[in-house]
């Protein structure tokens, strides 16, 4: 949670309602964010980091239960509440199964949404912060400064390859796939797309590692896509 005035964004296709709920996170004392369509969501909540997301389920271009999957592979660590107009059991268990923090059904009252925010903010600070730093073989990786170094010799890195790094490190129990980049990392949609691109990216990323000596950091997993070496260290 933000220092100051902590960041709301709010992911809703009708124009009435997504007015409505951030016209009540600025009397709740929140700065509310916007973005109407489920296909931009993802770029929008990645850019602009805000410290909590009110997701609609029914949106145009994606789902929120898709938009879910994508923001806990990319920042685990951010308060997800799903509002929505479906209150069938089933929905509010696959969004609480898929990672939401919370599920709210309209109708609702404006109190109820503060209420249930304000929560979700206080329950996410006790969380571990999102990585900071990766560590191997000596070598260090910082993530917010894009900077890669080991025995006083130092590379920057590209954002992309931050975003590359930054879903690797957390979710370190699995592989991730050249789809789940795409989705998460270029924010395109994988269907049809060439998946040559990450394959592209990774040899880049490693070419830039190795010129301060880091040579192990991202292993290929036959089938499945990239994951981080065991031997590297994440902290906040």
């Amino acid at each position: 949670m933000s220092a100051a005035q902590p960041r709301v964004m709010v992911v809703e296709d009708d124009d009435a309602i997504r007015e409505g709920l951030c016209d009540a996170l600025r009397y709740g004392g929140y700065v509310p964010l916007s973005c109407a369509r489920g296909d931009k969501a993802l770029r929008e909540i990645l850019e602009t980091s805000p410290d909590l997301v009110l997701l609609d389920v029914m949106l145009p271009g994606r789902n929120g239960f898709e938009i879910l999957r994508d923001v806990r592979a990319a920042k685990p660590t951010l308060p997800v509440v799903m509002v929505t107009a479906r209150g069938d059991e089933r929905d509010r268990i696959d969004g609480l199964e898929h990672g939401a923090d919370d599920y709210v059904v309209k109708p609702f009252s404006a109190k109820e949404l503060l209420a249930r925010v304000g929560a979700v903010l206080r329950r996410s600070a006790e969380r571990p912060a999102d990585v900071g730093t990766i560590s191997i073989d000596g070598a260090a990786i910082s993530l917010a400064r894009c900077e890669a170094s080991r025995k006083g010799k130092s590379v920057t890195l590209t954002e992309r390859d931050i975003g590359v790094l930054r879903i690797l490190s957390a979710n370190r129990d699995r592989a991730i796939s050249r789809d789940e980049l795409l989705r998460v990392v270029w924010g395109v949609d994988p269907r049809g797309a060439d998946t040559r691109a990450v394959d592209m990216q990774i040899v880049r990323l490693r070419e830039s590692l190795a010129t301060v000596g880091i040579d192990s950091l991202i292993e290929t997993v036959r089938g499945k896509g990239y994951r981080l070496a065991p031997s590297a260290t994440v902290k906040a």
